[in-house]
């Protein structure tokens, strides 16, 4: 009897039917704060982890005294899953203007903790109109224009809201994206990619939205970002003993020259796709320094000067 030979993605859809896409849920930003204030004692990036949990943690609690957005109607929701268009893809969709008082409020309350002296206070008496330029400007990935002390604040708060409204979603409502490094929902690039453990989803590498917190399945067997399946490389930094750490890895693609990180739950169960990139910048250094870009969509790794993150 001749052997059947599996395709990338027939290994992993032997198992079971593949859940292709896990929408956030509520709780997201205060495990997301966890993490970060469990990673920060010790770290060479303390300050900013710390910092990051209390904006995960106001992101909460703003996200349970949030007025609930009215969904897209399911004409529309047809429409993009026929299209292949992300239903929540910006300008298309737009948050109502509380967000602009939400930042303002993520300002007044956390400005005592930016790092390194940084402060974004001026953002307060800002008017609707540059917070609306700004947060346009974050969301396009036009770094000349950013003012990089507010973006922080701009992005958390935009994250709140498209998060709230994709929590709110069905798995049913959501078509696959045309581009497998867009986010299906809102068409966002993704942060990381996860891998799982447990479950239908052990085992499975899916792609973590910067913006609405969604994931969405990629089979592992090829580049996150290009689906070349040729030279994929994986990178970790080494650990005090010498051995490379364990946890996250930067996948590196010899044809797109991009990398996204993988956040690996197998060696550690705790991995938060947005918290582990902040906390493993250096391995973004040591990327670069290969001559890669990075993919990954981080509001608090926003660069000026430049078209992209």
């Amino acid at each position: 009897m001749p052997n059947t030979i599996l395709e990338p993605g027939q290994i992993e859809a032997a198992a079971g039917a593949i859940p292709s896409l896990r929408l956030p849920a509520r709780g997201l930003f205060v495990t997301r704060a966890r993490r970060l204030r469990a990673l920060a004692p010790g770290h060479s990036l303390g300050d900013v982890l710390t910092f990051a949990a209390a904006l995960a943690e106001h992101q909460e609690s703003a996200w349970r005294s949030l007025t609930p957005a009215p969904l897209p109607p399911a004409h529309l929701l047809a429409r993009c899953q026929e299209s292949a268009m992300p239903p929540l893809a910006p300008p298309a969709w737009w948050p109502a203007g509380d967000w602009r008082d939400l930042a303002r409020a993520l300002v007044a309350d956390l400005t005592g903790l930016v790092p390194q002296g940084g402060t974004a206070s001026g953002l307060v008496d800002r008017s609707n109109d540059w917070l609306e330029t700004q947060a346009h400007a974050l969301l396009a990935s036009d770094g000349a224009s950013l003012d990089l002390a507010a973006a922080p604040f701009i992005g958390a708060a935009l994250q709140v809201h498209w998060t709230a409204l994709a929590a709110r979603l069905q798995p049913g409502d959501i078509g696959p994206s045309a581009q497998q490094a867009q986010c299906p929902v809102c068409g966002s690039p993704p942060v990381a990619s996860v891998l799982r453990i447990g479950g239908a989803e052990g085992g499975l590498r899916y792609l973590h939205c910067g913006l609405c917190a969604s994931e969405w399945h990629v089979v592992r067997a090829k580049c996150s970002l290009c689906d070349n399946s040729r030279g994929v490389t994986y990178l970790s930094l080494e650990g005090p003993d010498g051995k490379p750490r364990r946890g996250v890895e930067a996948e590196t693609c010899p044809e797109c020259r991009g990398y996204l990180k993988l956040c690996r739950m197998d060696q550690d169960p705790e991995v938060d796709p947005w918290a582990d990139d902040l906390a493993t910048l250096p391995l973004d250094l040591l990327v670069d320094q290969e001559g890669f870009e990075r993919a990954g969509f981080n509001v608090l790794l926003l660069q000026g000067g430049q078209g992209d993150q």
